[in-house]
Protein backbone atom coordinates (compact mmCIF):
# COMPACT_ATOMS: atom_id res chain seq x y z
CA UNK A 1 0.00 0.00 0.00
CA UNK A 2 1.39 3.43 -1.24
CA UNK A 3 1.67 6.14 1.77
CA UNK A 4 -1.36 8.12 2.06
CA UNK A 5 -1.69 11.62 2.79
CA UNK A 6 -4.99 13.41 4.19
CA UNK A 7 -5.42 17.22 3.85
CA UNK A 8 -8.47 18.32 6.16
CA UNK A 9 -10.65 20.94 5.21
CA UNK A 10 -8.52 23.53 7.91
CA UNK A 11 -5.48 23.42 5.98
CA UNK A 12 -6.60 26.39 3.59
CA UNK A 13 -5.12 27.22 0.15
CA UNK A 14 -1.37 27.67 1.55
CA UNK A 15 -0.65 24.77 3.12
CA UNK A 16 1.11 26.07 6.02
CA UNK A 17 3.98 24.22 7.83
CA UNK A 18 2.12 23.49 10.96
CA UNK A 19 -0.77 22.36 8.71
CA UNK A 20 -2.15 19.00 10.90
CA UNK A 21 -2.34 16.39 7.94
CA UNK A 22 -2.99 12.39 8.56
CA UNK A 23 -0.66 10.09 7.02
CA UNK A 24 -1.28 6.62 6.69
CA UNK A 25 1.49 4.59 6.38
CA UNK A 26 2.50 1.92 3.99
CA UNK A 27 2.45 -0.28 7.33
CA UNK A 28 -1.06 0.76 8.04
CA UNK A 29 -0.47 2.50 10.76
CA UNK A 30 -1.77 6.15 10.84
CA UNK A 31 -0.46 9.67 12.14
CA UNK A 32 -1.49 12.94 12.84
CA UNK A 33 1.03 15.45 12.31
CA UNK A 34 2.22 18.79 10.89
CA UNK A 35 2.80 19.07 7.24
CA UNK A 36 6.75 19.72 7.25
CA UNK A 37 7.50 16.91 10.13
CA UNK A 38 5.59 14.47 7.66
CA UNK A 39 7.49 15.46 4.79
CA UNK A 40 10.44 14.80 6.97
CA UNK A 41 9.67 11.36 7.83
CA UNK A 42 8.49 10.55 4.10
CA UNK A 43 12.35 11.12 2.52
CA UNK A 44 11.00 11.75 -0.52
CA UNK A 45 8.55 8.71 -1.31
CA UNK A 46 5.77 8.78 -3.60
CA UNK A 47 2.46 9.16 -1.69
CA UNK A 48 -1.37 9.18 -2.62
CA UNK A 49 -2.67 12.92 -2.05
CA UNK A 50 -5.96 12.28 -0.24
CA UNK A 51 -7.99 16.22 -0.86
CA UNK A 52 -11.18 17.10 1.64
CA UNK A 53 -14.72 17.25 -0.15
CA UNK A 54 -15.34 20.52 0.69
CA UNK A 55 -12.89 21.42 -1.97
CA UNK A 56 -14.07 20.27 -4.96
CA UNK A 57 -17.51 19.12 -6.57
CA UNK A 58 -18.71 16.00 -8.30
CA UNK A 59 -21.69 15.19 -10.81
CA UNK A 60 -22.83 12.40 -12.50
CA UNK A 61 -23.19 13.17 -16.05
CA UNK A 62 -24.48 12.11 -19.93
CA UNK A 63 -22.07 12.12 -22.16
CA UNK A 64 -22.67 11.26 -26.34
CA UNK A 65 -19.73 8.90 -26.65
CA UNK A 66 -17.84 6.26 -25.57
CA UNK A 67 -14.45 7.38 -26.92
CA UNK A 68 -11.62 9.03 -24.63
CA UNK A 69 -10.18 11.86 -26.30
CA UNK A 70 -14.23 12.84 -27.51
CA UNK A 71 -15.02 12.54 -23.68
CA UNK A 72 -13.02 14.97 -22.74
CA UNK A 73 -13.96 17.37 -25.37
CA UNK A 74 -17.28 16.76 -24.60
CA UNK A 75 -16.59 17.06 -20.66
CA UNK A 76 -16.74 20.82 -20.64
CA UNK A 77 -20.57 21.34 -22.31
CA UNK A 78 -21.91 18.49 -20.12
CA UNK A 79 -20.84 20.15 -16.48
CA UNK A 80 -20.57 24.10 -17.02
CA UNK A 81 -24.02 24.57 -16.26
CA UNK A 82 -23.80 22.77 -12.72
CA UNK A 83 -20.90 25.16 -11.82
CA UNK A 84 -21.60 28.16 -10.25
CA UNK A 85 -18.42 29.95 -11.89
CA UNK A 86 -16.62 29.70 -15.73
CA UNK A 87 -15.63 25.98 -16.44
CA UNK A 88 -12.18 27.46 -17.61
CA UNK A 89 -11.16 27.91 -13.78
CA UNK A 90 -11.82 24.34 -12.95
CA UNK A 91 -9.85 21.23 -13.57
CA UNK A 92 -12.31 18.45 -14.48
CA UNK A 93 -11.12 14.73 -14.09
CA UNK A 94 -13.07 12.29 -15.82
CA UNK A 95 -13.95 9.12 -13.59
CA UNK A 96 -15.89 5.88 -14.60
CA UNK A 97 -18.59 4.75 -16.04
CA UNK A 98 -21.16 4.11 -13.50
CA UNK A 99 -24.24 1.15 -13.96
CA UNK A 100 -26.77 4.00 -15.54
CA UNK A 101 -24.18 4.78 -18.32
CA UNK A 102 -23.46 8.09 -16.75
CA UNK A 103 -19.63 9.30 -16.09
CA UNK A 104 -18.66 10.53 -12.27
CA UNK A 105 -16.72 13.93 -13.11
CA UNK A 106 -14.80 15.73 -10.59
CA UNK A 107 -14.37 19.42 -10.24
CA UNK A 108 -12.03 21.31 -8.66
CA UNK A 109 -10.39 24.89 -9.07
CA UNK A 110 -7.30 24.74 -11.36
CA UNK A 111 -5.39 27.36 -9.28
CA UNK A 112 -5.98 25.61 -5.80
CA UNK A 113 -4.65 21.90 -7.11
CA UNK A 114 -1.89 23.42 -8.89
CA UNK A 115 -0.79 25.39 -5.43
CA UNK A 116 -0.81 22.26 -3.36
CA UNK A 117 0.95 19.97 -5.79
CA UNK A 118 3.92 22.68 -5.77
CA UNK A 119 3.69 23.19 -2.34
CA UNK A 120 4.29 19.09 -1.75
CA UNK A 121 6.91 19.51 -4.75
CA UNK A 122 8.73 21.66 -2.63
CA UNK A 123 8.70 19.81 0.13
CA UNK A 124 10.36 17.01 -1.91
CA UNK A 125 7.14 14.80 -1.87
CA UNK A 126 6.00 13.34 -5.13
CA UNK A 127 2.19 12.98 -6.21
CA UNK A 128 1.67 9.64 -7.33
CA UNK A 129 -2.27 9.95 -7.62
CA UNK A 130 -5.08 12.46 -6.36
CA UNK A 131 -8.34 11.57 -4.65
CA UNK A 132 -11.03 13.38 -2.88
CA UNK A 133 -11.41 11.21 0.60
CA UNK A 134 -15.62 11.22 0.39
CA UNK A 135 -14.80 9.39 -3.13
CA UNK A 136 -13.39 6.96 -1.59
CA UNK A 137 -16.12 5.15 0.42
CA UNK A 138 -16.97 1.61 -1.15
CA UNK A 139 -19.20 1.45 -3.63
CA UNK A 140 -22.01 -0.79 -2.06
CA UNK A 141 -25.79 -0.63 -2.25
CA UNK A 142 -27.01 2.76 -1.26
CA UNK A 143 -25.18 5.48 0.13
CA UNK A 144 -22.24 5.33 2.42
CA UNK A 145 -21.48 7.43 5.52
CA UNK A 146 -18.27 7.81 7.68
CA UNK A 147 -17.56 9.62 10.84
CA UNK A 148 -13.96 10.90 11.13
CA UNK A 149 -13.86 13.19 14.53
CA UNK A 150 -16.08 16.11 14.38
CA UNK A 151 -16.32 15.47 10.39
CA UNK A 152 -18.63 13.02 8.64
CA UNK A 153 -18.64 12.13 4.65
CA UNK A 154 -21.40 10.97 2.47
CA UNK A 155 -20.34 8.71 -0.56
CA UNK A 156 -20.98 5.34 -1.86
CA UNK A 157 -22.49 4.49 -4.95
CA UNK A 158 -24.57 7.69 -5.82
CA UNK A 159 -23.85 10.88 -7.33
CA UNK A 160 -23.66 12.82 -3.49
CA UNK A 161 -20.10 13.60 -2.67
CA UNK A 162 -20.22 15.41 0.39
CA UNK A 163 -19.09 16.43 3.95
CA UNK A 164 -21.34 17.28 7.18
CA UNK A 165 -20.79 18.07 10.94
CA UNK A 166 -20.58 14.37 12.69
CA UNK A 167 -23.36 16.28 15.56
CA UNK A 168 -26.27 16.42 12.59
CA UNK A 169 -25.57 12.60 11.61
CA UNK A 170 -28.56 12.16 13.99
CA UNK A 171 -30.74 13.91 11.89
CA UNK A 172 -29.70 12.47 8.68
CA UNK A 173 -30.78 8.89 9.80
CA UNK A 174 -34.20 9.54 8.65
CA UNK A 175 -33.33 11.22 5.36
CA UNK A 176 -34.36 9.49 1.81
CA UNK A 177 -32.16 7.82 0.35
CA UNK A 178 -31.10 6.26 3.39
CA UNK A 179 -27.21 6.02 4.18
CA UNK A 180 -25.31 3.46 5.69
CA UNK A 181 -23.06 4.69 8.59
CA UNK A 182 -20.02 2.32 8.36
CA UNK A 183 -18.58 2.12 11.80
CA UNK A 184 -14.74 1.46 11.93
CA UNK A 185 -11.63 1.92 14.37
CA UNK A 186 -9.49 2.44 11.41
CA UNK A 187 -11.75 4.93 9.04
CA UNK A 188 -8.40 6.32 7.23
CA UNK A 189 -7.34 2.65 6.34
CA UNK A 190 -10.32 1.83 5.57
CA UNK A 191 -10.91 4.75 2.86
CA UNK A 192 -7.59 3.54 1.21
CA UNK A 193 -9.28 0.78 0.43
CA UNK A 194 -11.72 2.13 -2.13
CA UNK A 195 -8.79 4.06 -4.27
CA UNK A 196 -9.20 1.35 -7.23
CA UNK A 197 -13.07 2.80 -7.61
CA UNK A 198 -11.84 6.23 -6.83
CA UNK A 199 -11.51 9.05 -9.25
CA UNK A 200 -7.67 10.10 -9.84
CA UNK A 201 -7.66 13.88 -10.32
CA UNK A 202 -3.86 13.16 -11.54
CA UNK A 203 -5.30 13.71 -15.14
CA UNK A 204 -4.64 15.80 -17.92
CA UNK A 205 -2.12 18.53 -17.08
CA UNK A 206 -1.56 17.29 -13.57
CA UNK A 207 -0.96 13.82 -14.70
CA UNK A 208 2.32 12.45 -12.88
CA UNK A 209 5.80 12.47 -15.12
CA UNK A 210 7.75 9.40 -14.89
CA UNK A 211 11.36 10.50 -16.01
CA UNK A 212 11.78 8.39 -19.22
CA UNK A 213 15.59 6.36 -18.78
CA UNK A 214 15.82 5.47 -22.25
CA UNK A 215 15.26 9.08 -23.35
CA UNK A 216 18.44 10.33 -21.33
CA UNK A 217 20.31 7.39 -23.14
CA UNK A 218 19.62 8.89 -26.73
CA UNK A 219 19.00 12.70 -25.76
CA UNK A 220 22.66 13.32 -26.91
CA UNK A 221 21.67 11.87 -30.38
CA UNK A 222 18.76 13.85 -30.62
CA UNK A 223 19.96 17.26 -29.93
CA UNK A 224 23.01 16.64 -33.39
CA UNK A 225 20.02 16.05 -34.44
CA UNK A 226 17.74 18.19 -34.10
CA UNK A 227 20.83 21.02 -34.63
CA UNK A 228 21.30 19.46 -38.08
CA UNK A 229 18.12 19.71 -39.21
CA UNK A 230 17.81 23.48 -37.79
CA UNK A 231 20.62 24.19 -40.39
CA UNK A 232 18.96 22.65 -43.39
CA UNK A 233 15.82 24.46 -42.68
CA UNK A 234 15.18 28.09 -42.60
CA UNK A 235 13.82 28.92 -39.40
CA UNK A 236 10.78 31.27 -40.71
CA UNK A 237 9.51 28.88 -43.17
CA UNK A 238 9.35 25.77 -40.32
CA UNK A 239 7.53 28.26 -38.14
CA UNK A 240 4.83 29.19 -40.59
CA UNK A 241 4.47 25.72 -41.89
CA UNK A 242 3.98 24.16 -38.21
CA UNK A 243 1.55 26.57 -37.12
CA UNK A 244 -0.42 26.44 -40.79
CA UNK A 245 -0.81 22.24 -40.25
CA UNK A 246 -1.85 22.21 -36.64
CA UNK A 247 -4.19 24.72 -37.23
CA UNK A 248 -5.93 22.62 -40.18
CA UNK A 249 -5.26 19.60 -37.68
CA UNK A 250 -7.19 20.80 -34.95
CA UNK A 251 -9.92 22.26 -36.54
CA UNK A 252 -10.28 18.93 -38.66
CA UNK A 253 -10.12 17.15 -35.82
CA UNK A 254 -13.20 18.91 -34.34
CA UNK A 255 -15.22 18.79 -37.60
CA UNK A 256 -14.92 15.22 -38.00
CA UNK A 257 -16.24 14.41 -34.70
CA UNK A 258 -19.27 16.53 -34.66
CA UNK A 259 -19.87 14.57 -38.17
CA UNK A 260 -19.03 11.61 -36.15
CA UNK A 261 -21.68 12.45 -33.79
CA UNK A 262 -24.77 13.97 -35.21
CA UNK A 263 -24.43 12.91 -39.28
CA UNK A 264 -27.93 14.07 -39.89
CA UNK A 265 -26.39 17.79 -39.69
CA UNK A 266 -25.68 18.47 -43.10
CA UNK A 267 -25.11 22.59 -43.02
CA UNK A 268 -22.67 23.20 -39.97
CA UNK A 269 -22.21 27.11 -39.21
CA UNK A 270 -21.08 27.55 -35.07
CA UNK A 271 -20.03 24.33 -34.62
CA UNK A 272 -19.44 24.71 -30.54
CA UNK A 273 -22.73 26.46 -30.27
CA UNK A 274 -24.41 23.47 -32.31
CA UNK A 275 -22.68 20.76 -30.76
CA UNK A 276 -23.31 22.62 -27.06
CA UNK A 277 -26.85 22.58 -28.20
CA UNK A 278 -26.93 18.66 -29.46
CA UNK A 279 -25.78 17.79 -25.96
CA UNK A 280 -29.09 18.91 -24.65
CA UNK A 281 -31.36 17.63 -27.54
CA UNK A 282 -33.63 15.31 -26.30
CA UNK A 283 -34.50 16.27 -22.75
CA UNK A 284 -37.73 16.93 -21.24
CA UNK A 285 -38.94 20.33 -20.43
CA UNK A 286 -40.48 21.34 -17.37
CA UNK A 287 -42.68 23.94 -18.61
CA UNK A 288 -41.70 27.64 -19.12
CA UNK A 289 -40.61 30.46 -16.03
CA UNK A 290 -43.86 30.71 -14.67
CA UNK A 291 -45.14 27.25 -14.32
CA UNK A 292 -41.19 26.04 -12.74
CA UNK A 293 -41.46 29.29 -10.24
CA UNK A 294 -44.70 28.23 -8.77
CA UNK A 295 -43.67 24.40 -8.47
CA UNK A 296 -40.92 25.92 -6.77
CA UNK A 297 -42.79 28.48 -4.55
CA UNK A 298 -44.92 25.77 -3.51
CA UNK A 299 -42.27 23.47 -2.77
CA UNK A 300 -40.25 26.09 -0.59
CA UNK A 301 -43.35 27.05 1.34
CA UNK A 302 -43.64 23.55 3.14
CA UNK A 303 -40.39 25.00 4.88
CA UNK A 304 -42.02 27.97 6.61
CA UNK A 305 -39.11 30.30 5.83
CA UNK A 306 -35.94 27.80 6.94
CA UNK A 307 -34.98 27.85 3.18
CA UNK A 308 -34.15 31.04 1.52
CA UNK A 309 -32.84 32.09 -2.82
CA UNK A 310 -30.04 34.03 -3.19
CA UNK A 311 -29.63 33.96 -6.94
CA UNK A 312 -32.66 32.71 -9.83
CA UNK A 313 -31.28 31.94 -13.56
CA UNK A 314 -33.57 31.07 -16.00
CA UNK A 315 -32.72 29.78 -19.28
CA UNK A 316 -35.18 29.81 -21.92
CA UNK A 317 -33.29 28.04 -24.51
CA UNK A 318 -32.66 24.85 -22.03
CA UNK A 319 -36.09 25.48 -20.25
CA UNK A 320 -34.56 25.17 -16.76
CA UNK A 321 -34.31 27.03 -13.67
CA UNK A 322 -31.29 27.38 -11.47
CA UNK A 323 -32.18 28.15 -7.87
CA UNK A 324 -29.12 29.34 -5.31
CA UNK A 325 -30.40 28.55 -2.07
CA UNK A 326 -29.09 29.01 1.11
CA UNK A 327 -30.54 26.50 4.40
CA UNK A 328 -29.61 25.40 8.11
CA UNK A 329 -28.02 22.23 6.81
CA UNK A 330 -28.06 19.28 4.35
CA UNK A 331 -31.29 18.03 5.70
CA UNK A 332 -33.33 20.97 4.50
CA UNK A 333 -31.96 20.97 0.80
CA UNK A 334 -32.32 17.15 0.39
CA UNK A 335 -35.97 17.64 2.03
CA UNK A 336 -36.53 20.58 -0.84
CA UNK A 337 -35.11 18.35 -3.55
CA UNK A 338 -37.91 14.99 -2.75
CA UNK A 339 -40.62 17.82 -2.97
CA UNK A 340 -39.54 18.91 -5.77
CA UNK A 341 -38.75 15.49 -7.43
CA UNK A 342 -42.84 14.74 -6.42
CA UNK A 343 -43.57 17.12 -7.98
CA UNK A 344 -42.99 15.64 -11.42
CA UNK A 345 -39.93 17.49 -12.90
CA UNK A 346 -36.33 17.21 -13.54
CA UNK A 347 -34.46 18.11 -10.51
CA UNK A 348 -30.55 18.33 -10.46
CA UNK A 349 -28.48 19.19 -7.36
CA UNK A 350 -25.23 20.95 -8.77
CA UNK A 351 -22.50 22.10 -6.49
CA UNK A 352 -23.14 22.13 -2.55
CA UNK A 353 -20.98 23.68 0.00
CA UNK A 354 -21.38 24.31 3.83
CA UNK A 355 -20.65 27.83 4.52
CA UNK A 356 -20.27 29.22 8.35
CA UNK A 357 -24.24 30.31 8.87
CA UNK A 358 -25.72 27.05 6.77
CA UNK A 359 -25.49 25.28 3.69
CA UNK A 360 -25.21 26.50 0.08
CA UNK A 361 -26.55 24.72 -3.62
CA UNK A 362 -27.23 24.78 -6.54
CA UNK A 363 -30.46 23.46 -7.54
CA UNK A 364 -31.72 23.08 -10.97
CA UNK A 365 -35.33 22.81 -11.75
CA UNK A 366 -36.91 21.22 -15.34
CA UNK A 367 -34.49 21.30 -18.00
CA UNK A 368 -32.19 18.36 -19.14
CA UNK A 369 -31.80 15.36 -16.63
Amino acid sequence: MTDCLFLGPECGGELADDCQVHWLREDGECLRLGLVECAEQLQGRAIVLVLPVEAVSAFLVELPTAKDRWLRQALPFAVEEMLAEDVELFHLALGKQQSDQRYRVVAIRRALLAGWLSRLRALDLEVAAVHVDADMLPLEAGGQALLLGERGLLGGNGELRMAFAAEQWSEMQDMEPQWTLLESDAPYQLLATGRADATDLAQGEFARRVDNQAWAIWRPAAILLGVGLFLHLSFSLFQALYYERQADHFAQSSLELYKKLFPQDRRIINLKAQFAEHLKAGSQSGGGFISLMETASAAMAKDQGSISVAQIDYSQNRGDLALQVKAGDFAEVEKLRKRLVDSGLPVQLGSANREEDGVSARVILGGAQ
